[in-house]
C-alpha cells in the first residue's frame, strides 16, 4: 500500500487523471510522465510517441475531465489569430497557441488543460487572462508551425548576428541548457544560427550534425570534403535536433523513423538561402544532415560551370532543339541538379511552360512549375508526367528516371514535340544508354528520343593565391591519360599548398568535369545493333568526344586544379 500511495503521489494532471479513470495503470502513467520529462517532451507527446491512445482519444478525455472546451484546430482560420499575441519560444516550448482575445480574456489551445506553466507564462506574457480550449495535439503543432512561418518569422533574426553570444562551449552555458526542457532555449538558438551563416560564409554544401556514444559532432562539406568543425557538448543533442525539426516543419515528437523537410533563411529582401533536411535514426540520437540550396549558383550562367568551348556548344545546340530528351549523369552531389536548372533558367521565357518533377525540389525557380513527388500519395514520377502531358507543356524535367514506367513516358514526351530534361545514375555517358536499354526500353526508343547526353564530376579549384608549381615527372603524365605530344613544356601542372585564405586545403571552390556526348546518327546506328557500352564508347571515340578523364587533364593544364585531384574523382 505505501508504495502504490507513492506512484499516485508521483503523477499529476493528465497523468493523474488518466489513472484515476483507468485508461492506465498509476505505475505506467507515472513512467510515461518520467519518460517524457527525461525526453525534453510534454506527457502528452509522451503518451502519443507510445501509441497508448490517439490525439482525438487523449483530447476528448481531457477535455471531459478537466470540463474544457474542445475545438477542432482545422475548422479554425488560423489567419485570424492575431500574431502579436503569439510568443514563438512560448508556444513551441509549451506547446501553447493563442487564438483570440475578447475583452481581456485569452482563448487559448492546448493539448493538456492540466499544463498551468504554459497558462502562466501566457498571462505573464500578454497581461491577459487565458481560458484554455483543447485541441489535438498533432493539429496544434501543425498550427503552430504555421503561425510561426519558421522559414521566415523565426528565422530573419539569424541575419542579426552582430549581438549574437553563442555560449555552448561554457560549461555552465551547457548546465543552464540541461535544467530546461525548452526546445527554443536561447543559446541553443543562437548556437544553430551560427552554424548555419558560418556554413554559408564558408561555402559549404552540407552540414552534418552527428550524435555518437560519448560525443556529438558537427561537421561541414565544403568543396566536397566533410571538415569537422565543432564538438558540442553532448547533453544538447536533442535540443539541437528538436529546433531543427521544428523550424522544417518536421514531427519533433518522432524519433523512430527518418524524416524530410525543408526551411528558408532570409539573409535580406533579395537573398534567401533553402535548406534540404534530412533526419536519420541512429543508434546514439538523430543524426541530421541540411543541405544548402543557393539557387544564386543558377543564375551564374553556364559559362561559370566549366564546360569547354565545344562542349558548351554542344549543350547550348541541345537544348535549342524543339523536342527530344537531354540526360545528365553523375553520381550524389556531382551537380547535376545545378545543370539542369542552368539550361531551365536559360529556356525559362514568358512564352514556353516548364514543369518538373522532382524528389524533393531543391532550387525554386520563378516561372517553372514545380512538383515534389510523394510516393506514398501515389504522386509518383511518372503519375506526375502523365499530368504534365495534359497541361500542354514545352519543356519537361523529370529529377530522376528510375524505372521502365517512368523511362517509356518520358521518352514518348520527348517523341512527341517535347524537350524533356533528366538524370540517370551512372558512371559515364556510354554506361548512360546501356543502362535504359537494361531498364527494358527498346533500342529504337532510346535511338529516337535521346539527343545528348552529359556526364559530370566535381573537382576541386586549386587556391589562386598559393598553388605552386609542381615537377611531374613525364612518365606519371602519361600514365594519367596525357599524349607525348602534350608533353611539350609548354604548360605548367599545379598542386596544392595551403593558406589561409583556402582555410589551408590548397583548394578553393569546384569546377565540373564534363563528358558531353551528343547521339549523332551514327551512334544511333550502333544503339539499334544493340551496342554494349563499349561499343558506344568507342564510337565517341571516334568521333572526338574527350571521356571524363580527359576533359580533366584539360583543367590540369590550365592550371585550374591539381593532377591528383583529377585522378581521384575520375575512373581511367
Amino acid at each position: 500500500m505505501a508504495t502504490h500511495a507513492a506512484a499516485t503521489r508521483n503523477i499529476s494532471g493528465l497523468a493523474r487523471a488518466l489513472a484515476q479513470n483507468g485508461l492506465m495503470s498509476e505505475y505506467e502513467a507515472e513512467a510515461l510522465q518520467t519518460q517524457a520529462h527525461a525526453s525534453g517532451i510534454s506527457f502528452v507527446e509522451q503518451v502519443l510517441v507510445g501509441k497508448r491512445m490517439t490525439a482525438l482519444q487523449l483530447a476528448v478525455f481531457a477535455s471531459r475531465a478537466f470540463g474544457t472546451p474542445l475545438l477542432d484546430l482545422n475548422a479554425f482560420d488560423a489567419d485570424q489569430i492575431d500574431k502579436s499575441l503569439v510568443d514563438p519560444k512560448i508556444a513551441v516550448a509549451r506547446r501553447v497557441l493563442p487564438l483570440y482575445k475578447r475583452s481581456n480574456k485569452l482563448y487559448v489551445a492546448l493539448s493538456d488543460p492540466a499544463n498551468l506553466q504554459a497558462l502562466d507564462e501566457v498571462r505573464f506574457k500578454t497581461n491577459l487572462v487565458p481560458e484554455p480550449i483543447v485541441v489535438e495535439d498533432d493539429k496544434l503543432g501543425a498550427a503552430i508551425a504555421k503561425i510561426l512561418e519558421s522559414a521566415g518569422q523565426t528565422l530573419k533574426d539569424m541575419t542579426n548576428l552582430e549581438d549574437m553570444e553563442v555560449g555552448l562551449e561554457d560549461g555552465t552555458t551547457v548546465t543552464a541548457v540541461e535544467d530546461d526542457s525548452d526546445v527554443e532555449d536561447a543559446p541553443i538558438v543562437k548556437y544553430l544560427q551560427k552554424l548555419l551563416t558560418d556554413a554559408i560564409a564558408a561555402g559549404a554544401s552540407d552540414i552534418h550534425f552527428e550524435p555518437y556514444e560519448k560525443y556529438y559532432r558537427v561537421r561541414y562539406r565544403i568543396d566536397g570534403i566533410l571538415l569537422e568543425i565543432a564538438q558540442p557538448p553532448l547533453a544538447i543533442k536533442d535540443k539541437v535536433a528538436s529546433r531543427i525539426k521544428v523550424i522544417s516543419k518536421l514531427d519533433i515528437s518522432e524519433k523512430r523513423v527518418p524524416q524530410d523537410g525543408r526551411m528558408k533563411l532570409v539573409l535580406s529582401k533579395s537573398k534567401t538561402i533553402d535548406f534540404r533536411v534530412s533526419t536519420l535514426p541512429t543508434l546514439y540520437g538523430e543524426k541530421i544532415v541540411m543541405r544548402i540550396l543557393d539557387s544564386a549558383g543558377v543564375k551564374l550562367g553556364i559559362e561559370a560551370l566549366g564546360y569547354e568551348p565545344d562542349q558548351q556548344q554542344a549543350l547550348m545546340h541541345a537544348i535549342a532543339r524543339p523536342y527530344g530528351m537531354i540526360l545528365v549523369t553523375g553520381p550524389t552531389g556531382s551537380g547535376k541538379t545545378v545543370s539542369l536548372y542552368t539550361c531551365l533558367n536559360i529556356l525559362n521565357q514568358p512564352g514556353v511552360n516548364i514543369a518538373t518533377a522532382e524528389d524533393p525540389c531543391e532550387i525554386q525557380l520563378p516561372g517553372v512549375n514545380q512538383v515534389n513527388v510523394n510516393d506514398k500519395a501515389g504522386l509518383t514520377f511518372a503519375a506526375a508526367l502523365k499530368a504534365f502531358l495534359r497541361q500542354d507543356p514545352d519543356i519537361i524535367m523529370v529529377g530522376e528516371i528510375r524505372d521502365l514506367e517512368t523511362a517509356d513516358i518520358a521518352i514518348k514526351a520527348a517523341q512527341t514535340g517535347h524537350l524533356v530534361l533528366s538524370t540517370l545514375h551512372t558512371n559515364d555517358a556510354p554506361t548512360t544508354l546501356t543502362r535504359l536499354l537494361n531498364m527494358g526500353v527498346a533500342p529504337f526508343n532510346v535511338a529516337s528520343s535521346v539527343i545528348l547526353i552529359t556526364a559530370q564530376r566535381l573537382g576541386r579549384r586549386l587556391c589562386t593565391q598559393c598553388k605552386k608549381a609542381e615537377d611531374i615527372p613525364p612518365e606519371a603524365l602519361l600514365r594519367a591519360g596525357f599524349n607525348e605530344e602534350d608533353l611539350d613544356g609548354s604548360w605548367q601542372p599545379y598542386g596544392p599548398v595551403g593558406c589561409d585564405h583556402c582555410k589551408g586545403t590548397g583548394y578553393k571552390g569546384r569546377v565540373g568535369v564534363y563528358q558531353v556526348l551528343p547521339i549523332t546518327d551514327e551512334m544511333r546506328q550502333v544503339i539499334m545493333r544493340n551496342g554494349n557500352a563499349l561499343d558506344i564508347a568507342e564510337q565517341a571515340r571516334k568521333e572526338g568526344v574527350r571521356d571524363l578523364r580527359q576533359s580533366g587533364l584539360l583543367k590540369v593544364k590550365s592550371g585550374m586544379t591539381s593532377l591528383e585531384e583529377i585522378e581521384a574523382i575520375t575512373n581511367e
